[in-house]
């Protein structure tokens, strides 16, 4: 079973960003209910869509105030226990972040390994790619940050 998610988020001014669960300092944030991480919101779309359990905000829906603030990796992890629990098993995850600041290069290893982690995977089973939109678009402007999850799923006997 295959899934593929998708979140964008608008860019304001801040202090740093969640991306993958890394905290990266800029000089930008998210404008969101939760901590804004586009990837790891992407991330369990593509993984609810695999297992056909519907979308991130039927579970944790943006005007739920027990969810403001709330780290994304507490959303990963409770998709993660819906997965165990229907017997579903990933075999490999592949994001793509489409940004155009700051460069993800000296961070994209670190969030290799905190999805692998996450997601209890070895992190060769996870791939993070990073993107511009070549000054095009809302992304291209600086407005927002876009990220793409696909993910394969299987089912197991435990």
């Amino acid at each position: 079973m295959v899934g593929l998610g998708y979140d964008c988020h608008k860019i304001i001014d801040g202090n740093g960003l969640f991306i993958g669960g890394v905290f990266i300092p800029c000089e930008y944030s998210f404008l969101a209910h939760s901590d804004g991480d586009v990837l790891l919101h992407s991330l369990c779309d593509a993984l609810l869509g695999a297992s056909g359990c519907g979308d991130i905000g039927e579970y944790f829906p943006d005007n739920d105030l027990k969810f403001k603030d709330k780290e994304s990796s507490y959303f990963v992890k409770e998709v993660i226990k819906l997965l165990s629990a229907k017997k579903y098993k990933i075999v490999n995850i592949d994001c793509t972040l489409i940004l155009e600041r700051p460069k993800l290069s000296p961070y994209k290893n670190e969030i290799k390994d905190n999805i692998a982690k996450l997601c209890k995977l070895n992190p060769s089973q996870v791939n993070i790619k990073a993107k511009t939109s070549e000054k095009m678009g809302f992304v291209g402007r600086m407005e927002g940050i876009e990220a793409f999850t696909i993910c394969e799923l299987k089912e197991t006997d435990v």
